[in-house]
């Protein structure tokens, strides 16, 4: 058999496998179909928004209450939502030590009130022997400055007494007003340096309802907020809404949240310790605005942005917007768009730039065929 014929085959199957995955590799894309949209003609007209807020309510007054002195916790009589009274002792310390100090300011006391006594008796017979000429006026002078240096260390050991006498008294921590328990900072064991924090305490009275504005809305809400009834709170649970009272606005941002905390009079709202609420803020009302439904907004980059519909190419491409509020369950648009520009407002997740589009038609409804009439 000549050898050219000996390789027909395998050279014959190199050349159909060839074939075969160049085919493969210049198939076509398939297009880009043509999605049916929602449009809107962007129109002016007038819309009063608001702005929600999270809050919580508070207490216009939480202590963080800590021992005065230094020492080991021996005990914590109280524990988290607990109600106290004013004066109710809270926790323990173990006063050993402070009590031994106290023992001996008390003695140091006993030791200066002796030496005044006997230096008063020393002054009372030198003034004796002074009048007899048997000491000299400078001798009985020094004697009397003896006396007055005993009765100055009698005061000064008085004092330290009185002073390790309330440090005693430190080994208590005592509520200094009726309330509830809302945090625990100390265990019983703990050592405890003076000042750290052992019991949070939200003391009775007033409450606020407390939330945070970002910063390019502060001077808004701060304005807004002035006009009778505009700022508002519903509770969690409840539609209704109740007014409030603007009380303090932070005078710097949080540094983690990058917004500022305020704090609203809730008056004689019943409100709970912690409990959720939303603050609704209303805007005075303004014309000549452009409202769009929720759904025509999307966000492109980190900006808010709707597609803009060009009629003459059936094309999309975004334009971005700037949001002025909401209006019920529509957003209100305080520019970027334009009188009489068409908009897409459904389906504007699932396209592209220069995408094509037509306008979706709902279909119309036929009418059932009516039912022959039965012969008689």
């Amino acid at each position: 058999m000549p050898h050219f014929l000996r390789l027909a085959p395998p050279l014959l199957l190199a050349v159909l496998l060839s074939a075969l995955v160049s085919g493969c590799g210049k198939q076509a894309a398939a297009p880009e179909p043509v999605r049916a949209v929602r449009t809107q003609v962007v129109s002016a007209s007038a819309a009063s928004t608001s702005h929600e807020y999270a809050a919580e309510a508070r207490a216009r007054v939480e202590s963080r209450l800590s021992f005065r002195v230094n020492g080991q916790l021996l005990s914590r009589a109280v524990n988290l939502g607990d109600k106290v009274k004013a004066g109710q002792v809270l926790a323990r310390i173990d006063a050993q030590d402070l009590k031994l100090a106290q023992a001996a300011a008390t003695a140091g006391v006993a030791a200066a009130r002796t030496n005044r006594d006997q230096m008063g008796a020393d002054y009372k017979r030198f003034v004796d022997l002074q009048r007899q000429g048997f000491i000299s006026t400078a001798e009985l002078e020094r004697r009397d400055s003896a006396f007055k240096a005993a009765q100055a260390q009698l005061d000064q050991a008085k004092a330290q007494a009185d002073v390790q006498g309330n440090q005693a008294g430190y080994a208590q921590l005592v509520a200094d007003g009726a309330g509830v328990v809302t945090g625990i900072d100390a265990e019983p064991g703990q050592v405890l340096a003076a000042g750290t924090p052992v019991v949070r305490l939200a003391l009775d009275g007033p409450r606020d309802i407390v939330f945070s504005v970002p910063e390019d809305q502060l001077a808004r809400v701060k304005a807004a907020a002035s006009l009778p009834g505009a700022l508002k709170v519903r509770l969690w649970g409840s539609d209704k809404t109740a007014p409030l009272a603007l009380r303090e606005m932070a005078a710097a941002a949080d540094p983690v949240t990058r917004t500022f905390l305020i704090k609203a009079d809730a008056g004689k709202l019943d409100v709970k310790l912690g409990q959720s609420a939303t603050v609704v803020l209303d805007f005075p009302q303004v014309a000549g605005v452009v409202k769009l439904p929720l759904s025509a907004v999307f966000q492109q980059g980190g900006k808010t942005s709707v597609w803009l519909l060009d009629g003459a190419s059936m094309t999309v491409k975004p334009v971005t917007v700037q949001v002025g509020g909401a209006d019920g369950n529509e957003v209100v648009i305080a520019g970027g768009l334009n009188a009489g520009q068409e908009v897409v407002v459904a389906g504007v997740h699932v396209l592209n730039v220069g995408q094509k589009v037509k306008r979706y038609v709902p279909p119309r409804s036929i009418a059932a065929p009516a039912a022959p009439s039965a012969s008689r």
